[in-house]
Parts: C-alpha cells; sequence; structure tokens
C-alpha cells in the first residue's frame, strides 16, 4: 500500500493553482461573491440550513433545465448514484454493470450498495460500449450505470434497447452533463434516474459537495426523497431507517447563481473545446475521441490522447499549462477492485485509454489566447 497521507489535497492545490493556465478556474468565477453572500445572509437570519427553501428551489430549476418530473437534491453526486441505486432494490449478492474508465466514485457506490461491479469496455468515444453490454449480463444483474464521460452522452438508445429486453433498470452517472444533450434530449431525461454532480469543478458548482437525481418515476421519487433524509415522512414519523445525505441550504444557493449562467459555461466550453479540436485534430501524435455530430457535448474536461502522453504533461507543465491526466488507472486495476477477479488485458480499450488520456484546460475562464497558447505547445511538442 503507498503512504496513507490524512490530507492530500492542500499541497495539490497549491502545485498546480501556481500555472497560469489552468484546469482551476474558481478564484474568477468567485471573484465578486457578493450577490451569493447577500443571499447567505438572508440564510442565516432564516436558519433553515438543511433542506431549506432554497432547496426546493433549485429542484425545480433542475426539472426545467432537464426536463424531467421530479429533482431530488443530496449532499452529493456519488450519494447521487448510492441513493439511486438503493431506490432500485440494488443490495447484498447483486450485480450493477458499468464502465472501468469512470472515476473512483462510480464503482464505490456500486460497492457501498452492498453490489459487486461488472464492467463492460468503453469505445472510442470513451463511453460505454454497448456492443460489449449484454455478453455481461447475468440473472444477478440489477442495474445498469453508464457513464457521460466529460459531458458526452451514452448512446442511451441502444443501452436501453437491451436493458430494456432484459428488464434491468438504468442510472445513468451524469455527474459530468449537466446541459448536455443527444438528439434533441436532454441529460436527466432518458432513464429511471439520472445523477449529477456540482463538486466545485463540475460544469455546475457549489462551495463544496451537492449532487442531484432527477426522474420522472412519482415512485423513486418518493423512495428518493425517503432515503435522503432518515426515511421520514415527517418530523415524527420514520417510514423506513435510512441515510443523511440532504444537499445544505447553503450549497443550493450557491448552484442556484451557477444555474442562472449554465448556458454561458456551456458555450464557452463548446467554443474552446472546438478550437483547440481545429488545432489538434491534424497532428499526428494526437487522438481526439470519436464526435457524434447529434450529440451537445459539454465538456467536463476535454480529453485527448497521445502514446508520448507522459512526455507531452511534461512539456506542457514546464511551459505553464494545467496538463492534467484522467485517469492514469482504470478501475478493473485499482487495488480496491483485487477481490473482484479481473486483470490486465481484460478491458483492452479502457486500459489503452488510461496509459494514453490527457486534460486540457477549456473552462469558461480560459481567454482566447490562453488557448492559442495551450494548442501551441502542444504543436511545439511534435515539432
Amino acid at each position: 500500500m503507498p503512504e496513507l497521507h490524512h490530507n492530500y489535497l492542500p499541497q495539490q492545490y497549491e502545485t498546480t493553482g501556481a500555472l497560469p493556465i489552468n484546469h482551476n478556474y474558481l478564484p474568477q468565477q468567485f471573484e465578486d461573491p457578493e450577490p451569493i453572500l447577500e443571499d447567505i445572509r438572508e440564510l442565516v437570519r432564516r436558519g433553515d440550513y438543511t433542506l431549506g427553501r432554497a432547496v426546493d428551489d433549485l429542484e425545480a430549476e433542475f426539472c426545467r433545465i432537464t426536463g424531467t418530473e421530479y429533482a431530488i437534491g443530496v449532499g452529493s453526486g456519488t450519494d447521487a448514484i448510492f441513493l439511486s441505486l438503493k431506490a432500485a432494490g440494488v443490495d447484498k449478492g447483486d450485480e450493477v454493470i458499468t464502465v472501468p474508465y469512470t472515476f473512483f466514485a462510480t464503482v464505490g457506490a456500486i460497492v457501498t450498495a452492498g453490489a459487486r461491479p461488472v464492467f463492460a469496455d468503453v469505445g472510442e468515444d470513451y463511453n460505454l460500449d454497448p456492443e460489449k453490454l449484454e455478453a455481461v449480463i447475468t440473472p444477478k444483474t440489477k442495474a445498469i450505470v453508464p457513464v457521460h464521460w466529460s459531458g458526452l452522452i451514452c448512446d442511451m438508445e441502444r443501452i436501453h434497447e437491451i436493458a430494456s429486453r432484459h428488464g434491468i433498470p438504468v442510472i445513468e452517472d451524469a455527474c459530468h452533463a449537466i446541459n448536455a444533450e443527444r438528439d434533441g434530449k436532454r441529460a436527466g431525461a432518458f432513464s429511471a434516474t439520472a445523477c449529477f454532480s456540482m463538486h466545485p469543478l463540475k460544469n455546475l458548482n457549489v462551495w463544496g459537495d451537492g449532487g442531484v437525481i432527477c426522474t420522472n418515476s412519482k415512485e423513486l421519487h418518493n423512495k428518493l426523497v425517503l432515503l435522503r433524509n432518515h426515511g421520514l415522512v415527517n418530523r415524527d414519523i420514520c417510514e423506513v431507517f435510512a441515510y443523511n445525505s440532504r444537499l445544505d441550504t447553503l450549497q443550493a444557493i450557491v448552484g442556484s447563481h451557477l444555474l442562472k449562467r449554465i448556458d454561458t459555461i456551456t458555450d464557452s466550453r463548446i467554443a474552446n473545446a472546438a478550437y483547440l479540436d481545429s488545432q489538434l485534430g491534424d497532428l499526428s501524435g494526437i487522438t481526439l475521441p470519436t464526435r457524434h455530430p447529434g450529440a451537445k457535448h459539454v465538456y467536463h474536461i476535454y480529453v485527448i490522447r497521445s502514446e508520448r502522453r507522459d512526455e507531452l504533461v511534461g512539456h506542457l507543465i514546464a511551459n505553464e499549462v494545467d496538463a492534467k491526466v484522467h485517469y492514469p488507472v482504470p478501475m478493473h486495476l485499482q487495488p480496491a477492485a483485487r477481490d473482484f477477479g479481473y486483470k490486465e488485458g481484460d478491458f483492452p480499450v479502457s486500459e489503452a485509454i488510461c496509459k494514453t488520456v490527457f486534460s486540457l484546460p477549456v473552462h469558461e475562464y480560459i481567454t482566447p489566447s490562453q488557448r492559442e497558447t495551450a494548442a501551441a505547445q502542444v504543436r511545439a511538442f511534435f515539432s
């Protein structure tokens, strides 16, 4: 086991925060916090810190944006997946299918819900390959969790065709995908539930952790409202002993302020990604992921590949461009997955991506000059 650090994040913030062209845009985004702070002062006067009125308001806005009937604010994107699995009846001994190329939270939610993660490989767009899905379905499969990687919605039509044939609910990990669309339909409106994250570096962010679950099912809505708040029907009656995963009112206030700008945030990221595509697409040392013309890809991160990834990332950082690797080790090869019986070679596409992938900043505060510099430095490396 590597050396365990009590809190490795402060040093990480300091190290990466020094680069002028950076993935972290929070100082610019909250340069003028006064409008948010004024609403928080009102919160202090009211005192409704947990599941207050602002949570209801944020949930209503999520319904409008996603085109869904219900939205349930919860403590994090991870909790959104976990609670969705529990609402779907997932328990000890069950299996849940997802992809090995994702963030730890997807698999962590499956395991903490009591299930065994079963992996299906991704395609060249970094999303679940529907052609790999049916082969891993068993009588123990209780849910499928496709991940809309970097804000590109999966091929939900094909995934649902397979899932429906087997009577398996689909729970979308849409933590990267607020405002994303595919074939004219928004992320959140495809499946039993869709799970969104408002972590500080997501496209829609708050001042800590926060998540939202969207659904069109009244039955699931009612279960989730209970599961997030100790199973309470009201102050005095507990229907089922459950969890504490309430979206804080303070975080709902911050999220509502950002939701007012979500179209601008989305359009900026799409424009910055299109520029990088235009500048890097002809380089023989760079591989762009598959772009789907019917999809509105919202670019939580801009991920591309190079066989010389590690050298290139070193070159970019040395030239003040914050290149990151999301992520170097697929989930089935993590130490935490050792008891699930997977080995290197089981999921060749995911493994190849993890060995070659890296990310460039494309958020809404990247200036034209900065994105030009980032592209120029990539080209300079290959020249």
